[in-house]
């Protein structure tokens, strides 16, 4: 719950602005399909941009409330931090979307933009936007807005969308064009009956490939509750995150095996059936892992902020899923097989008891141990004892002396056996 970890939150952000260049989010989208909150995929939220650290708290989720907090701007990142609480707070009160975000009026240079299913959505502060809205007769009204506050109403089908140019980004001054762009073909995905998560992943396409703003950041399911997480934001201090107009990860599409990049890259066929691999772009798994089937699989990881385990095991334990069922035991001897592979790196084996499933939602939360000493992997189970390892490691210690002390006096051995011989 969101109220709970507030103070957990604002620590976090107060972190990252003492020790990290932090940056704003120059791409800020949130969609309504559904006002009425039935539809599991009908809001979405998200953020990206050129700029660098490209973390979470851009993109802020309650999944008790079933709001998002999207933040950006020009200014300071401690008025961004002051911006970002208030709108929380006021949310967690029961205020309107447009209440809520009225509050980075009060913060020069910062843009909140906030929303959800049945509340609508605003954004106020520092912006250029489009307001689309979709009429039940199929009416695409887009209208512009710059500064001060701007809202969709609760009860309506629509979106704002957020987008301007990140100084160095090679297409500056792409930007205008681009929003208006992609604020009509939201408007269009709406009229003809797409879902929210799909919408937000096809606008994340179009601004990464056309405006340039392309780096992760990630998107929020309001209904249901799904995040990208870290799938997309930088693994360093101070890096982009994911380009989400680039292949993530090579997915067969008969048995649903997957390898994330760059490991794809050494592979074009799948290793169970030989059935050549689809390439999976970042912005179609963005719009995946975050849009609810009836086949899909939720995984929660916990445990580890280790690079790549999230991603690599929501593959693993969904390719189980699909293949063997909701079964602790396979799913932890998939994972298990993927650690020798050294697919994942940095955490222990684990136990069938270490895996949590919630089969009536379509749900399974990893539970991981990290290795001890930075170990990447864990130490090899052999049949002989590790002392005997030792012996023969000094053994070939000492031939490997004698071989360099043959090689560096090899021409007066060579003389003296010479004269011996004599």
């Amino acid at each position: 719950m969101i109220k709970k970890s507030l103070p957990k939150i604002v620590l976090l952000l107060l972190v990252m602005v003492l020790v990290v260049n932090t940056s704003a989010a120059t791409c800020n989208i949130i969609i309504i399909t559904d006002p009425t909150g039935k539809d599991p995929n009908g809001a979405a939220g998200g953020s990206m941009s050129f700029a660098e650290n490209m973390f979470q708290s851009t993109f802020i989720m309650s999944k008790e409330h079933h709001f998002t907090v999207l933040s950006g701007g020009e200014g300071n990142q401690t008025p961004r931090l002051g911006a970002i609480v208030e709108t929380i707070k006021r949310l967690n009160n029961g205020e309107s979307a447009s209440n809520a975000a009225s509050a980075a009026s009060n913060f020069p240079g910062i843009r909140i933009m906030c929303g959800g299913p049945t509340i609508g959505a605003a954004v106020g502060g520092s912006f250029d936007v489009y307001v689309v809205t979709v009429d039940d007769d199929g009416t695409i009204t887009a209208t512009p807005a710059s500064g001060g506050l701007a809202s969709l109403p609760p009860g309506k089908k629509g979106a704002i969308i957020h987008l301007r140019n990140t100084h160095g980004n090679p297409l500056y001054g792409s930007s205008t064009t681009v929003r208006k762009d992609t604020a009509i073909m939201i408007g269009k995905m709406i009229r003809d009956g797409y879902p929210a998560t799909e919408i937000l992943g096809a606008s994340f396409e179009m601004v990464a490939k056309n405006a340039g703003e392309k780096y992760g950041g990630g998107g929020n399911n309001l209904v249901s509750s799904l995040t990208t997480g870290d799938m997309f934001t930088p693994s360093k201090l101070n890096t982009t995150g994911y380009p989400l107009d680039e292949p993530y990860s090579k997915s067969c599409p008969e048995c649903g095996w997957s390898v994330s990049f760059p490991a794809g890259e050494n592979y074009h066929t799948c290793p169970y059936d030989g059935t050549a691999l689809k390439t999976i772009y970042a912005y179609d798994l963005l719009k995946d892992s975050i849009t609810v089937t009836k086949n899909s699989t939720n995984v929660y990881i916990y445990g580890t902020d280790n690079v790549g385990v999230s991603g690599t095991t929501k593959e693993i334990v969904q390719y189980s899923v699909k293949k063997k069922g909701y079964n602790t035991a396979t799913i932890a001897s998939d994972i298990n097989k993927a650690i020798d592979n050294s697919y994942l790196l940095g955490v222990n084996y684990i136990e069938p008891k270490d895996i949590n499933i919630v089969e009536s939602t379509r749900s399974v939360g990893i539970y991981f141990n990290p290795l001890p000493n930075h170990r990447s992997s864990p130490s090899w189970n052999l049949p002989i004892n590790s002392s005997i390892l030792d012996i023969v490691g000094s053994i070939q210690t000492a031939i490997g002396l004698i071989l360099i002390i043959l090689v560096l006096f090899r021409s007066t051995l060579f003389s003296s056996f010479n004269k011996n011989r004599r």
